[in-house]
């Protein structure tokens, strides 16, 4: 599919190195925003402890875009994870990566935000704005 017939939200990807941190940022964002913004969790490592995967988050990504979003905010939470995310999204097809963006803003409060932002149908730039300006206030 084209980015030309892509017509829903931006879609967040919320990545941590506590799988339990993702996945509650991620029920935060469903609970402010309800179903208007794709909020997919990944983080921890298999056997439960703390850490980030390439594969998962690689896969967290193609199932953000699987709903039909414009594009996919990455939200990391620490200097790892951020790596990951790079190399996460390098394995994905260009036209793919093209739309998607990483931030490092807060993990909660830019989550929150970020999805605000996204529910009005904003695009991935202003959505990743208002991820970052968290930080700045």
């Amino acid at each position: 599919m084209s980015g030309d017939t892509m017509n829903g939200n931006v879609a967040l990807v919320i990545v941590s190195h506590s799988r339990m941190i993702a996945r509650g940022t991620a029920d935060m964002v469903a609970q402010m925003v309800g179903s208007e913004v794709t909020a997919v969790p990944c983080g921890g490592d298999p056997a439960g402890g703390l850490g980030t995967s390439v594969a998962e988050i690689s896969d967290a990504i193609r199932q953000a875009f699987a709903g039909n979003a414009q594009g996919v905010l990455v939200i990391v939470d620490l200097g790892g994870a951020e790596t990951n995310s790079e190399m996460a999204i390098e394995m994905l097809p260009e036209a793919m990566q093209a739309r998607i963006q990483i931030s490092d803003a807060p993990i909660v409060e830019g989550a929150i935000m970020a999805a605000a932002e996204a529910s009005s149908g904003a695009p991935l730039s202003a959505v990743g704005k208002a991820a970052e300006e968290v930080g700045r206030e």
